[in-house]
């Protein structure tokens, strides 16, 4: 299997939904309809943006599997599955905030193999395959090497479900007084690529699908980042906390506690 090939093609379906996106980002939403929650929100530019991927997925490995954050998937037979986010920080879109990004991951065999996640407002695109570090338009990335706890800016998300919210709102609390302040942008993915250059020190959250962190884990990974998981709130959507490794063991204690 040619990693590169795949990286080319990820590369490719990210730019495309990203050009799609943001042609229409600032317009009038069409055909918005909740998923988990009142507050979770997903759109015609969601399902418009997965089923370009799909299509072209389906056009160059047609054997290949895939796992899409609006049901869109299909099985594959190939061994190879795409895990595709097509629009991370609906809400933020919807609501015209130009903190949004597309997403899309390879796996084989339950381990991520390559990652790559499109900014189309920044017009930057991360990318990582196993092994060959982390990269965002041709330069190589690294986590910050902040050591003092009281100095870490950390990013974070939380759930659409009210109980869980309150639960996160806790432990956000309880960090506020211990580092230097608190970030949520509204996209995981854009926080694991902020983590992976250093632009915030640490990301935590509880409560993360499979889309939500598959390419971003990685880049965060070949980045440099320690990461460990966090039990869920409930259901199997297990949590993640990633941060410099000099942070790392502090600020799990502080989550997980």
């Amino acid at each position: 299997m040619d990693l590169e090939e795949l990286l080319q093609l990820a590369d490719e379906g990210a730019r495309r939904a990203g050009r799609l996106l943001i042609e229409r980002f600032g317009g009038p939403a069409r055909g918005v309809d909740t998923k988990s929650s009142p507050t979770d929100l997903v759109s015609d530019a969601d399902r418009d943006s997965e089923q370009l991927l799909l299509d072209l997925i389906a056009s160059k490995r047609p054997d290949d599997g895939v796992l899409g954050e609006e049901g869109g998937g299909r099985p594959g037979t190939s061994g190879v599955t795409w895990i595709i986010d097509p629009l991370d920080g609906t809400v933020n879109y919807l609501y015209g905030i130009p903190v949004w990004c597309v997403s899309v991951a390879v796996r084989e065999q339950g381990r991520t193999l390559l990652g790559v996640i499109h900014d189309p407002n920044r017009n930057e695109t991360f990318s990582a395959i196993r092994g060959g570090g982390a990269w965002v338009d041709g330069r190589r990335i690294g986590v910050s090497s902040q050591s003092e706890l009281s100095q870490a800016l950390v990013a974070t998300g939380f759930s659409y479900e009210a109980d869980i919210r309150g639960a996160q709102a806790e432990v956000a609390a309880r960090l506020l007084s211990k580092v230097r302040d608190v970030r949520r942008s509204g996209s995981a993915a854009l926080d694991f690529c902020s983590l992976a250059c250093g632009r915030v020190d640490v990301f935590y959250e509880s409560w993360l699908a499979p889309w939500d962190r598959a390419a971003g884990e990685l880049i965060a990974l070949e980045a440099g980042a320690t990461i460990s998981d966090l039990p869920p709130p409930r259901g199997n959507s297990i949590g993640v906390v990633a941060a410099n490794p000099a942070l790392h063991p502090a600020v799990d204690e502080l989550v997980r506690d």
